[in-house]
């Protein structure tokens, strides 16, 4: 892993040196010399830059930088967690992109491996298709959730770019994604054909407007979540920087920094990724912005509780609902108050589900069921079982 990584610049060592007692830069281990990584014993935590950028579909040269990001990430206090966090540099550009993706895919995986969470800072965003192979060496099936305004599906045929990579993941072997979320889409910004494609493929989408008029039904999708990815062009340009984003609908500082809240407190997410950043040296607000974002989720970690011991029915109470031809139990969380709903396991199926699988839900869906409605989500998900 070691062979991949560069140590932090002497801009960030020396802005990390002045910096008052108890901030988060005099806290977190840092990889500040070449073939020296810290002692990652006990670490919960690994920032990780990734530089690639050259599948951005208007790449012109320009190179990434993430030392504002760092330099404002060190400058917040902690909050009163109990985790380790390290530093470990940047994973600079491969003489190809084939060769940063290697690069990625092996020091994530060995992140995994260690049971630590990658905190990725990255450059375009078809990265995420090296970040999502690096679970192929997982036993489960894969949910990938991506804060975006648009699915970027593509043409998996086609090259991969920052806006054509999802394709791939679905079509490339190993098969390994059950579940494909996207937050915050924006119809307009996308084919009809994706929408559609999302729709016959039982994949969950949800438009800007659901989920700011109810920030809250994003927990249970971020609950079912292996790693979460979010493009910062889904923020609006006003709240990241007018320089570098595009859009001037988006989500907001305060609802972006929940969303991430809500990526940390499911007990299942084991990766988290920034994408689609630039040089943002000169835009100080937009890269306090990220660096919050890494707060709320590291805040959000810090916070699991878990409450899905489903062996222990001291721990839950069960609901059974019947519809129709189907009876839906139900489970609800006596410390937490979270829901979950059975999807049962079908019979003659090739898939990596072996057994009875807990899809959380909220407590409105409970309550649409007992008004004989089912749970789109639950829907989508027996019928990708039965694929």
């Amino acid at each position: 892993m070691i062979d991949f990584l560069s140590p932090l610049s002497k801009s960030v060592l020396a802005h990390r040196e002045v910096l008052p007692v108890g901030v988060l830069g005099k806290q977190v281990k840092l990889h500040s010399k070449h073939g020296e990584l810290p002692d990652l014993k006990g670490v919960k935590f690994a920032i990780l830059g990734i530089k690639e950028n050259r599948n951005d579909i208007d790449y012109i040269g320009g190179e990434v930088c993430f030392e504002a990001f760092r330099k404002e990430f060190y400058s917040l206090y902690p909050g009163n967690w109990t985790h380790k966090i390290v530093d470990l540099g940047d994973i600079e550009n491969g003489v190809t992109v084939e060769d940063t993706c290697f690069a990625v895919k092996t020091v994530v995986e060995a992140l995994l491996k260690k049971g630590i969470i990658p905190l990725i800072l990255g450059g375009s965003q078809d990265l995420v298709y090296a970040h999502y192979r690096s679970y192929d060496s997982q036993e489960n099936m894969v949910n990938l959730v991506n804060v975006d305004a648009k699915f970027d599906l593509g043409d998996a045929e086609a090259n991969i770019s920052n806006h054509s990579y999802i394709g791939k993941i679905i079509v490339d072997e190993p098969y390994n994604l059950f579940n494909y979320s996207t937050l915050g889409y924006q119809s307009f910004l996308n084919p009809p054909g994706e929408i559609s494609l999302m729709e016959k493929l039982y994949f969950d989408a949800y438009r800007l407007g659901e989920i700011t008029s109810d920030i809250t039904i994003v927990e249970p999708i971020m609950r079912d979540a292996d790693m979460v990815v979010l493009d910062v062009n889904t923020i609006k340009s006003a709240e990241i920087s007018y320089k570098n984003a595009i859009s001037p609908n988006g989500f907001d500082g305060r609802e972006i920094c929940a969303i991430a809240r809500y990526a940390g407190i499911s007990n299942r997410v084991s990766s988290f990724g920034v994408y689609e950043l630039k040089n943002f040296n000169e835009v100080r607000s937009g890269a306090m912005l990220v660096a919050q974002i890494l707060w709320y989720f590291i805040e959000g970690v810090n916070f699991r509780i878990a409450d899905d011991a489903f062996q222990d029915e001291k721990r839950y109470k069960t609901y059974k609902v019947p519809i129709d031809d189907e009876v839906l139990v139900f489970k609800k969380s006596n410390e937490t108050g979270r829901w979950w709903i059975e999807l049962p396991f079908i019979l003659n199926v090739n898939n990596k589900l072996k057994s009875k699988t807990l899809l959380p839900c909220t407590y409105g869906e409970y309550l649409s069921a007992c008004n004989q409605e089912i749970p789109e989500r639950w829907f989508k998900a027996r019928r990708k079982n039965e694929v």
